[in-house]
């Protein structure tokens, strides 16, 4: 009877004992890699924990130490991959000629968040604005959050989670509310043609002089916008610091219209003469 297999054990021990030099050969290379591993990770972890303190020791900019750090530590983990790699046996000019390659394709495709990276950066270098700044940007405004590698993060009054791209972020208008420590609020009034303006404006500064929110200087100031069809419409200047700036608008309309009514000034509502011409006895519907 022929077998249905025949095995060379010649080749098949060879085979095996070349597997085991391979593998214990491999071995002490493994565990070199492991430690690299490990001891890169707590290196980086004890890297970015120096440099906080070093850099908050010196006051600088907590949004530029957080970006510089993020930074940081993705170049030493890209290194400390390449480096284990290399332990490992792996030929790396081969492969960093690969990666340059890849690189080069990803970028192509990946060409909006290489301008987000620059925008991030951008906006780190000229701060046009910082962690805690209120901002309105991209038709959202909210408190920023952190500003991230690739977006901003800004927190809205609603408490939702906006993530604004840096790169569209560093080149539009960006309108920050926090960086000047004074706000002026412009608020318009309407009144009825029949009063007087001088009581009015006596009102409205008397308002004024009774919330000590409100700055003496910058001095406030009362002006005449327009003559509308129902209400001459005035102007309110008043200035603040940005802190109260909610709570002076929010006060100031509650008291003008309470100083208004005890004074008998009227707010009018948007409304219309109408003067029907022709038989006063003709029905309207004919």
């Amino acid at each position: 009877m022929i077998p249905l297999f025949f095995v060379d054990t010649e080749k098949l021990d060879f085979y095996i004992d070349w597997m085991i030099i391979a593998i214990v050969n491999f071995i002490p290379s493994f565990l070199r890699a492991v430690i690299i591993l490990v001891v890169g990770i707590v290196a980086i972890k004890v890297f970015r924990k120096i440099m906080t303190r070093l850099m908050t020791s010196r006051e600088m900019d907590p949004t530029f130490l957080k970006f510089v750090l993020d930074v940081c530590t993705w170049i030493f983990r890209a290194t400390l991959v390449i480096t284990i790699i290399g332990q490992l046996g792996i030929e790396t000019t081969s492969l960093m000629a690969l990666l340059g390659t890849i690189g080069i394709a990803v970028g192509l495709s990946l060409q909006g968040s290489l301008s987000n990276f620059a925008g991030g950066l951008l906006i780190v270098l000229f701060k046009p604005f910082r962690v805690g700044d209120y901002i309105e940007a991209q038709g959202q405004a909210g408190t920023v959050n952190s500003i991230q590698i690739f977006s901003t993060r800004i927190i809205t009054p609603n408490n939702q989670v906006v993530y604004l791209p840096n790169g569209t972020l560093s080149n539009n208008t960006i309108k920050n509310f926090s960086q000047e420590p004074l706000r002026r609020a412009q608020i318009q009034l309407g009144v009825g043609y029949s009063s007087d303006l001088k009581q009015v404006k006596n009102i409205i500064y008397s308002v004024i002089a009774a919330d000590k929110k409100i700055l003496t200087e910058p001095a406030s100031n009362i002006e005449v916008k327009e003559l509308a069809e129902s209400s001459v419409n005035l102007m309110v200047f008043i200035w603040t610091v940005r802190e109260n700036y909610g709570t002076v608008v929010s006060d100031f309309y509650e008291n003008i219209k309470n100083a208004f009514d005890e004074a008998g000034i009227e707010i009018p509502f948007p409304q219309r003469d109408i003067h029907i011409a022709g038989d006063k006895n003709k029905s309207l519907l004919q």
